[in-house]
């Protein structure tokens, strides 16, 4: 009573995709971008690798010049006080100024309106006779 195992197909694929591998490459060739494009994109050079340095260095060299040249001519703390472009209080860090700003604006909002609670009524005004009757605001 043995049952017959039909024997399994035998794979004879090789191992290595060879070709799956040649159209990749293929592909990717197609896909690259050509000579024109990379110079544009400042990736490929043309010329000796000596000149590109020179001249690489050249133009580091311009650019420290062309900074050096604006911090020699920027202006001094005080200028910048007198200006008002600093604030007078320039001890605090400047992350806090916006909000030292605004802080002092609040602080000031507050005796402002606390000023005009206290402050007295237009009759009482015209009673000590500091305003006549005339002058009284009521009767706008």
């Amino acid at each position: 009573m043995s049952k017959s195992a039909e024997p399994k197909p035998i794979d004879e694929s090789s191992i290595s995709p060879t070709t799956e591998r040649k159209n990749s490459l293929e592909h990717a060739l197609a896909r690259r971008p050509d000579e024109k494009d990379l110079v544009d994109r400042n990736i490929l050079h043309h010329g000796a690798p000596a000149i590109q340095q020179k001249q690489h260095d050249l133009e580091k060299a311009m650019a420290q010049d062309s900074l050096k040249k604006h911090l020699a001519n920027r202006p001094t703390k005080e200028e910048l006080l007198q200006k008002h472009i600093l604030p007078e209080n320039s001890n605090v860090a400047p992350a806090l100024i916006a909000a030292q700003r605004e802080l002092e604006k609040s602080m000031l909002e507050d005796s402002l309106r606390e000023k005009l609670a206290q402050r007295p009524k237009p009759e009482d005004v015209i009673e000590k006779g500091i305003l006549s009757p005339d002058e009284d605001p009521t009767k706008v």
